[in-house]
């Protein structure tokens, strides 16, 4: 049975880092595509970042370009968002999901599995 654990959320100061870890049970993260995504209080969910479940291709929202990092520890089956130079509009709460699919994807209906979400918050 598939399940997503999401993990280390914390409140950090502006212009920190941090990482959040993805634990997956249940299948092979390889065999997925796996994204992460934010809902900060009253917005909707966006897509974070993703990765290819084939050769390890990233994809990520323009408004992390450049400071966010997707990755996969097939060993661990777990998958990382390193987050760096946070901001104050980074504060939401993150999740991980899976969907199986052709091609990576930030949007939101094409995933299939849900972990429960990881709070961050970013002081300013």
């Amino acid at each position: 049975e598939v399940q997503l654990v999401e993990s280390g959320g914390a409140l950090v100061q502006l212009g920190g880092s941090l990482t959040l870890s993805c634990a997956a049970s249940g299948f092979i993260i390889d065999a997925y595509i796996i994204g992460w995504f934010r809902q900060a209080p009253g917005k909707e969910r966006e897509g974070v970042a993703c990765i290819s479940s084939s050769d390890g291709t990233t994809h990520y929202a323009d408004s992390v370009k450049g400071r966010f990092t997707i990755s996969r520890d097939t060993a661990k089956n777990t998958v990382y968002l390193q987050m760096n130079s946070l901001e104050p509009e980074d504060t939401a709460v993150y999740y991980c999901a899976a969907q199986l699919g052709w091609r990576i994807s930030l949007a939101s209906e094409e995933y299939d599995y849900w972990g429960q979400g990881t709070q961050v918050t970013v002081s300013s």
